[in-house]
């Protein structure tokens, strides 16, 4: 082993057991490994990190369940394509493991299989642990977790990873202790064990099922209470209510349980007449049945449409079809219930519902929609939020709700589509013969197929929903599976209710329900009919084979298979991502995350599976990856995507939103806009036009532009908290606000910074002289002699004008809010840089007192004062110049992380080791890294301070051919790297075509 490998090892024993603040190689450092996806951590992350980079593996667990397994099963594919071999261990102990889950690990080529049989043994048997084998180094996961999925998952579960030689003394105890186990003479291969195991678990699964059938029938009335949104929805309802509303909207994910809301509240208000408005009979008749569950027969319950006509009863399920039409309508008073409820609510602006709501005049009109924003019209006035009068009695959305434990599990995987069909060929009307066949072609049909039986479900039998791109391609799919022994309909638009029941039916139902008339389904094929109401709860899995066109359809498609159900731990989501424009859209919808800032989409990419709550995962495929990547680095249509979140948010508020809103409510972020539009005010005006234009004069514009491009980022609080006092005070005093800023931050105020933070809110802070002399007249503030800042009386009267107030105003609360959120929680007296946030290379010129925007400069290396900045770009971009491999001013650098300690890095083409370049980057006192991952970031992380340890002297040729001096430079971190970010930073390099550079 190499003196530098024992180096590594001993500074990872030091930072673990002696001394945290010691910089050292997360490789080599043993760790205390739990659930926290708050905190981007998960067991399931770590043990997927250890598959990815080991020679070999060895497992011993206690139990091993399909949950555990199946979102390890895209990283134990890649192995076994690699040739990876892997031993695991398992027990029959309790009988606990699921024989799916074994069965699936036995078909894996690389991986040996055996039960452990504690009954012949007579030993207990609970270990749990992991061991990971990498050239001479074990490194090995000890503690609680099973191969289960709470476990790897959500479980409070305490784990240590430690790290060891070969010879070293734990790894031959562990080691020795396995190998004693695997080769016991109770620990059994595959097929001696198989066979008997599985059916002793049929055995016992059939017992339990008829313990469970003895109970009374009450019991499941009994066991009904309300969840954690239920709760709230009722409490806020009454609030609503009582401050004499008469309308509310339940905003809530699918599968949270919006009837049952509905049901609990009608209860607790007493209301002895009530009437459900649907838009499909089967829906009807499911919510009946859910309310029966709550009220049993206190209260009469009847159907209207749909072949019923129970008008008398006390609460009444209806269509709207059906009760829109007079004869229906009329057979009621206008104020014959208390309250009325729309389900599907984001439909009430459609004619039907209107005509219904202008006819009655209830208590209470009550709408529940798990999306709002989704409209049958863009009519002004006939929003969802206006109908019901803004009120919102509560809201929960798809990332809450997980974190709740309200839905059902699930396991997203991303998977290359072998179908490469233009997006506008999939939506064009009729489809070339060639298009089709690509679409549903053998080749497809086998893809498909193969992943949906690897990636397998939960529970007995597969019971799917499939969503394409077009009716046609359901049909052929449809028929195509049916041939290959596949029980398959498509279902559309054009299938009458009945035709709907019936499948529906047919997928829910269990194999022993079977009749002559009426057989199973594995999978139901549709294009939108599926989208929204319809509860099938039973669904297992889901495939997406159609592009990504909107957050909106995407959560309503995923949300089918999120509701809990008898006998179903999660949901397996296929996801079978081409070459589309809006690619990027599902990592924001998997997310939650409205803010379309690119940077954070790439990076759910990669690390979204450990900041997922609870027990769901997220996987995309290295392809799958890469074409997201592609769709994030273009993405089209920013414009329209912020006019969309801009409608969405004045629908919401009733009013025309401002960029504290956007941020307040998650909605595009702020930066992205001004990126766009400059200001907001620019973009008020596309889009409001004559409410707008004229309304700023030419020097209000400018300043709204000056502070926008330097302020709004909330890089450094100084300037926002001046312009803060400055908008109602004339005079401030320098001691004063430096103590309330210290007060406020907590660190002592740095004068330097906060003096140059005046001179930026004079308009100095520009790159060019055509740009000074265009903000040199903002005219906000003066600095006087006597430690006062003066407001400049031109701005004063400038104040005055309502409007540009308000923008001001909008800018410095937004700057505030995202310094205190992003950059005061890690923020030092020692540096103006927080580890691992975003900088551009003006913020970077601001913070460090620059006077002026030294961001045309910025690139490769800056030396600033005693602080050199080096800037570096992990992919670069190739040339499409057969004769370069790299555009110009971009060669083949090897700047790379070489672990999360070590980075090498190439100086400038033509900056050796004796160049003055290098004596500024070797002299600095303080060496500064930041990083992005591309050239479409604009932005970089700050990967904190280095020191140099090595410097050598090499050449490289540039794209003429000709050789040049360079230096090549071994940097060592003073913090480890964050090993999520650096996961990010790594990914796709291969895919990509890039080295590291």
């Amino acid at each position: 082993m190499t003196e530098d490998r024992l180096s590594e090892l001993r500074s990872g024993f030091e930072n673990a057991y002696i001394d945290g603040t010691i910089a050292s190689n997360l490789a080599y450092k043993p760790q205390f490994i739990s659930n926290n996806y708050k905190q981007g951590k998960k067991v399931l992350s770590s043990i997927e990190d250890e598959l990815v980079a080991c020679d070999g593996f060895q497992i011993s667990v206690a139990f091993i369940t399909m949950g555990g397994i199946t979102p390890l099963l895209q990283t134990l594919k890649a192995l076994e394509k690699k040739g990876i071999k892997g031993e695991i261990l398992t027990t029959n102990y309790l009988n606990f493991s699921e024989p799916r889950a074994l069965e699936k690990l036995n078909k894996l080529s690389n991986i040996t299989l055996k039960m452990y049989d504690v009954e012949a043994s007579g030993d207990g048997f609970h270990t749990k642990g992991y061991i990971f084998k990498k050239d001479e180094i074990y490194r090995i996961i000890i503690g609680s977790s099973n191969m289960t999925k709470t476990a790897l998952t959500s479980n409070r579960e305490w784990n240590t990873r430690v790290v060891s030689t070969e010879k070293g003394e734990i790894a031959q105890s562990v080691l020795e202790e396995f190998n004693e186990l695997w080769n016991s003479e109770y620990a059994l291969e595959y097929d001696e064990f198989y066979e008997q195991y599985k059916e002793r678990y049929k055995i016992i699964k059939k017992q339990r099922e008829i313990a469970k059938s003895e109970d009374i029938p009450s019991v499941e009335k009994y066991r009904l209470q309300p969840n954690s949104m239920q709760v709230g929805f009722i409490v806020n309802l009454k609030k609503i209510i009582e401050a004499g509303e008469e309308r509310a909207l339940l905003i809530s994910a699918t599968g949270t349980g919006k009837t049952y809301a509905s049901a609990f509240a009608m209860r607790e208000l007493g209301y002895k007449r009530v009437l459900f408005l649907v838009h499909r009979g089967q829906l009807a008749r499911q919510t009946k049945k859910s309310y029966q569950k709550v009220f049993g027969k206190n209260i009469s319950m009847g159907l209207v449409g749909a072949g019923y006509s129970d008008y008398e009863a006390d609460y009444v399920f209806a269509m709207v079809q059906t009760l829109n039409r007079d004869e229906h309508l009329h057979k009621y008073s206008p104020d014959e219930f208390d309250c009325i409820i729309l389900d599907e609510a984001h439909h009430s602006s459609a004619d039907t519902y209107q005509k219904v709501m202008s006819y009655f005049k209830p208590k209470l009109w009550l709408g529940m929609t798990a999306t709002p924003d989704k409209r049958d019209d863009d009519v002004a006035g006939r929003n969802i939020y206006e109908i019901f009068n803004y009120q919102i009695a509560y809201e929960i959305r798809l990332q809450q709700a997980m974190e709740e434990d309200i839905l059902c599990p699930f396991h997203y995987f991303g998977i290359s589509d072998v179908s490469l069909v233009e997006e506008k060929q999939l939506k064009s009307r009729k489809m070339s013969d060639r298009d089709f066949n690509l679409l549903t072609g053998d080749e497809r049909v086998r893809h498909i197929i193969e992943q949906a039986e690897y990636y397998g479900y939960s529970g007995d039998r597969v019971k799917g929903l499939i969503f394409c791109s077009r009716i046609d391609e359901s049909e052929e799919l449809s028929q195509k599976f049916n041939a290959l022994g596949y029980r398959t309909i498509a279902l559309n638009g054009s299938a009458s209710e009945d035709e709907r029941t019936n499948a529906f039916e047919r997928l829910a139902m269990d194999e022993k329900d079977a009749t002559e008339k009426l057989q199973p389904l594995d999978y139901i094929f549709s294009v939108e009919i599926l989208n929204e109401g319809v509860d099938i709860v039973e669904v297992n899995q889901v495939i997406m084979l159609r592009p990504t066109e909107s957050p909106i359809v995407f959560i309503q498609q995923l949300g089918r298979g999120l509701r809990k159900a008898e006998g179903k731990e999660y949901v397996v989501i296929l996801d079978f991502i081409g070459n589309y424009n809006n690619n990027f859209m599902i990592p924001v919808a998997l997310s939650g995350d409205r803010s379309y800032n690119p940077d954070i989409i790439r990076k759910y990419v990669i690390s979204g599976n450990t900041t997922i709550p609870g027990a769901s995962t997220v996987h995309f495929d290295e392809i799958a990856k890469d074409k997201i990547f592609s769709s994030i680095d273009k993405i089209k249509g920013m414009k329209s995507i912020i006019k969309s979140s801009y409608k969405n948010l004045k629908n919401r508020l009733g009013r025309v939103p401002y960029l504290v809103d956007f941020y307040d409510n998650g909605e595009v972020d702020p930066l992205v806009i001004i990126r766009e539009y400059k200001t907001y005010q620019a973009f008020l005006e596309s889009e409001e036009k004559e409410l707008y234009v004229g309304k700023i004069s030419e020097q209000e514009m400018t300043t709204l532009e000056y502070l926008s491009k330097t302020v709004l980022s909330g890089a450094r609080p100084y300037e926002l908290e001046i312009l803060k006092r400055l908008m109602k005070h004339e005079v401030i005093r320098i001691d004063e606000i430096k103590s309330e800023l210290q007060a406020q931050y907590g660190y002592i105020v740095d004068m330097a910074s906060f003096a140059n933070a005046v001179e930026v809110l004079q308009g100095r802070f520009v790159s060019k002289e055509e740009e000074y002399q265009k903000y040199c007249h903002i005219d906000i503030v003066n600095n006087d002699e006597s430690m006062m800042l003066r407001r400049m009386m031109a701005f004063a009267e400038r104040l005055k004008h309502m409007e540009f107030n308000r923008q001001v105003e909008d800018i410095i609360e937004v700057g505030l809010r995202r310094y205190r959120e992003k950059y005061h929680v890690g923020r030092t007296e020692e540096s103006p840089f927080v580890l691992y946030e975003k900088y551009s290379r003006r913020d970077v010129s601001l913070l460090m007192n620059c006077g002026k925007d030294l961001s045309s400069t910025m690139y490769g290396m800056k030396r600033i004062g005693d602080d050199v900045f080096i800037f570096v770009t992990y992919h670069k971009e190739e040339s499409a110049d057969d004769e370069k491999s790299y555009v110009d001013g971009k060669p083949d650098y090897a700047d790379a992380f070489e672990d999360n300690i070590i980075f090498r890095w190439d100086s400038q083409i033509g900056r050796g080791v004796d160049s003055s370049y290098m004596e500024d980057v070797c002299t600095a006192a303080r060496k500064h890294l930041l990083v992005k991952k591309s050239d479409a970031e604009t932005n970089f992380y700050y990967m904190g301070l280095f020191d140099v340890i090595d410097v050598k002297a090499d050449t490289k040729k540039d794209n003429n051919g000709k050789d040049r001096d360079i230096a090549k430079v071994t940097m060592q971190m003073r913090h480890s790297v964050r090993d999520d970010l650096l996961r990010y930073l790594q990914s796709n390099i291969q895919t990509e075509g890039d080295k590291a550079v």
